[in-house]
């Protein structure tokens, strides 16, 4: 891998006492110098994501008075990361975050397509979707076949979607509370096809995007493809830390914010209503656009509809907030029926550019989606994926307690993965590597992030069903027994002293 910080300059910067608190008081109870111990504890901020690569560190002087050492201890720390290449500096620019220069790139856990040398009996755990519901979906599509003749009369390209689509997706969103015109949805090819058309709307090549680290790894791909630059603001053990998105929007400046409120892929974390009042207010003020994906929103699992926090839409009244919706995760991942609910200004620019990409969404799909999303049927269809999906997670759950006691999570209240710590000093790029010759596919947590951190996660769906979820823990405690017994790829284990 390059150096992370290619543009020899800080992305993001970060104050004495949030660093104070993100390293806690574990680094102070490690044996050895103090220096040594402050060292190891700034650099497992690094790695595990919780402080993003090219982040600006306080001056020596600052960080000093608020952990309460002395200069000379911080600045030998500092001198002992430049050595190993995670810190670089420039007089007059400070000291930011990096990765050193010839670090691997992390194996990327992805799921093997059919014909691949694994054979038929591996278990995917790298994709969060389900297989479809049943009998909604066949009968969609049957009453959708039986409504398509009017529609073959004519050339079949609708850019912004079929009205009728549109306007039952902006009667769910009038529903959930905010009320929304046919006009202001765009029906896509998938969430997916939303993003990418967003992106190629209003990013520019070389222009910032901030993204929660970890985020979904399909739309960091995305970022990349469009020639965005991504600027990570690291998600805490409770969720979104606002001084942190307030110090980014602020002083990184990023055209666009990508943000995932709702059962959050892949840790599962849902945004309170405030915090999405008070993120709206610091992107309107910014002048930062923020890009939304609710892929998930319609998944809880403990709590009532009543107790979901509203859109984030609700919250905008300057038209910043592009919203980002699909039918993948809710019904089923085949269907590649997602929308954009934007201004309808915005709305009919985007439209009005789409021939060159994919033209319009399929007919079909979209009547099927239609007859999905009646009000009528709809709620029954929707309770029976939360009782298939809530039982699921508990059988995983279970499975991953009586296996593998010693790797940890939070047990989420909706979407469809767990985003789980691995024990020291399992790495899980070699954990994802080494459960393949086990049978398991399964997400490592770099995918999730930028510049090769979070080294210590992986992603768990439960999109399978029970037995098969019992299996697939079988199969990674023993991938984990393996790695503990000697086989390659575990972390040097003072890469993981605190946790």
């Amino acid at each position: 891998m390059a150096p992370a910080s290619p543009s020899g300059s800080a992305r993001s910067s970060i104050g004495a006492a949030q660093l104070d608190r993100a390293l806690g008081e574990g680094w102070q109870r490690s044996s050895g110098p103090v220096y040594r111990s402050l060292a190891v504890g700034l650099r497992t901020l690094v790695l595990d994501g919780r402080v993003p690569v090219e982040t600006r560190l306080p001056a020596e002087r600052e960080l000093s008075a608020a952990l309460g050492v002395s200069r000379t201890t911080v600045a030998a720390a500092y001198e002992l990361l430049r050595g190993e290449g995670f810190l670089a500096s420039r007089r007059g620019a400070g000291s930011w975050t990096a990765l050193p220069a010839g670090r691997a790139v992390p194996a990327t856990g992805l799921s093997p397509r059919s014909g691949d040398a694994a054979g038929g009996d591996a278990i995917d755990l790298g994709v969060a979707a389900m297989c479809a519901p049943e009998p909604w979906l066949s009968q969609a599509m049957a009453a959708a076949t039986a409504e398509l003749p009017p529609y073959l009369a004519t050339h079949g390209d609708f850019p912004a979607g079929l009205p009728v689509l549109r306007e039952a997706i902006a009667a769910r969103y009038t529903q959930r509370g905010a009320p929304t015109s046919p006009d202001q949805i765009m029906v896509t090819s998938g969430a997916a096809g939303g993003l990418a058309l967003v992106l190629r709307q209003l990013l520019g090549h070389g222009d910032r995007i901030a993204v929660e680290s970890p985020s979904y790894a399909n739309a960091l791909q995305a970022v990349r493809f469009a020639g965005g630059r991504a600027v990570p603001v690291p998600l805490t053990a409770d969720g979104w830390d606002l001084d942190g998105w307030a110090r980014t929007l602020r002083d990184a400046a990023p055209r666009l914010a990508y943000v995932i409120p709702d059962f959050h892929n892949p840790t599962g974390l849902l945004m309170g209503a405030g915090q999405r009042r008070e993120l709206v207010a610091l992107a309107r003020a910014t002048g930062t656009v923020l890009v939304v994906d609710e892929t998930m929103a319609e998944l809880t699992l403990d709590l009532d509809e009543s107790q979901l926090p509203p859109p984030m839409a609700c919250f905008d009244r300057a038209g910043s907030v592009i919203t980002l919706g699909s039918a993948g995760k809710t019904v089923w991942g085949g269907l590649r029926i997602g929308w954009i609910r934007a201004s309808a200004d915005l709305v009919r620019r985007i439209a009005a550019e789409r021939s060159s990409l994919d033209v319009s969404s399929p007919v079909l799909e979209q009547l099927a989606a239609r007859h999905l999303f009646d009000p009528e049927r709809f709620p029954a269809l929707l309770a029976q994926q939360r009782d298939r999906v809530r039982g699921q997670r508990d059988a995983l759950v279970a499975a991953l307690r009586e296996a593998v006691p010693d790797w940890t999570y939070r047990v989420p209240q909706g979407g469809l993965s767990l985003w789980v710590r691995l024990p020291e000093p399992l790495s899980g790029s070699a954990l994802a590597t080494t459960a393949e010759r086990f049978g398991v596919w399964i997400g490592s947590g770099p995918r999730f992030g930028l510049d090769g951190v979070l080294e210590r996660f992986v992603r768990l769906p439960f999109s399978q069903r029970p037995e098969v979820a019992r299996e697939a823990v079988h199969r990674l405690a023993g991938a984990a027994a393996a790695l503990r017994e000697g086989a390659p790829g575990l972390l040097p284990a003072d890469e993981f002293p605190l946790l």
